[in-house]
């Protein structure tokens, strides 16, 4: 689907909202976002992940203008420097549909397409790669309610229902990427459980090996670890998305691409 020299890509992190939960990681203007991006392109990423609408613990959503209005530009300046693939991480079928008329070609869907009514059948039609999501509840209160009973069953059996519905609207299984959502309605226990068995959603399609994304890059979780401030998390980053590699993992979203690229490397070399 998307070919490198690694086994796993790395997807950066392009935030364009003024309220992501790590400030170092906010763009201030379309300017700074799309030098950002051409730095994270020159540290080694394989993706970039464009996002205008926050999802950390308590955000709300942003309207369907404002997140054109910050979006679409970034893409079209970012399409007009390098052919680097660009995911758009929205729940809106019409944010989508502006995206990849500017130049996007990946979706990245935290609501895993229950959100908009009109995504499937876009993304259907689109052809493009999808990520399905799991979350518990909404950015704002998803953190309340972070207890399962077998929090790999849960996260497994609503994925798979996810892909199911994404497969019966027409999407190609090989276009479907699955991540379980550290730090969606999760708690510390329940992120380990995930990452450590993060090769096993693999098995999510019957009869074929599913791509598996993780983004564990700066989370609370990484916090209660270390006592760190989320300033302070670029080695525990690393660290979690190393585990999540030798765990089975195919695609790392990160804030912080050399670093995990350098990563990337000795494991290889050394593996």
């Amino acid at each position: 689907m998307l070919q490198n020299d690694f086994a796993v890509r790395v997807m950066a992190i392009i935030n364009l909202t003024p309220d992501s939960f790590w400030s170092g990681s906010r763009s201030r203007s379309k300017n700074h976002a799309v030098k950002k991006a051409l730095q994270a392109v020159e540290d080694g990423a394989h993706i970039l992940d464009l996002g205008a609408e926050s999802s950390r613990p308590g955000a709300s959503y942003v309207s369907e203008k404002e997140e054109l209005d910050r979006l679409i530009p970034v893409i079209q300046a970012i399409r007009k420097k390098t052919s680097i693939p660009i995911s758009v991480d929205t729940r809106r079928s019409l944010v989508l549909k502006a995206a990849v008329e500017a130049g996007a070609s990946m979706l990245n869907d935290i609501s895993a397409l229950e959100d908009d009514p009109e995504m499937a059948k876009l993304v259907a039609k689109l052809q493009i790669p999808l990520v399905l999501m799991h979350k518990r509840g909404e950015p704002k209160n998803m953190q309340e309610n972070t207890a399962y009973a077998d929090v790999f069953e849960e996260v497994f059996l609503y994925l798979q229902g996810r892909v199911r519905y994404a497969l019966d609207a027409g999407i190609a299984a090989e276009n479907i990427i699955v991540d379980p959502g550290i730090g969606f309605g999760k708690n510390l226990e329940g992120n380990r459980v995930l990452i450590q068995r993060a090769g096993d959603f693999a098995a999510v399609i019957p009869g074929r090996k599913t791509e598996v994304l993780i983004g564990a890059s700066r989370k609370a979780s990484l916090g209660i670890l270390t006592g760190r401030p989320v300033e302070e998390r670029l080695v525990a980053s690393v660290c979690a998305h190393q585990l999540a590699v030798q765990a089975g993992a195919n695609i790392l979203r990160v804030h912080d691409v050399k670093e995990t690229i350098d990563m990337l490397r000795v494991l290889r070399g050394f593996g």
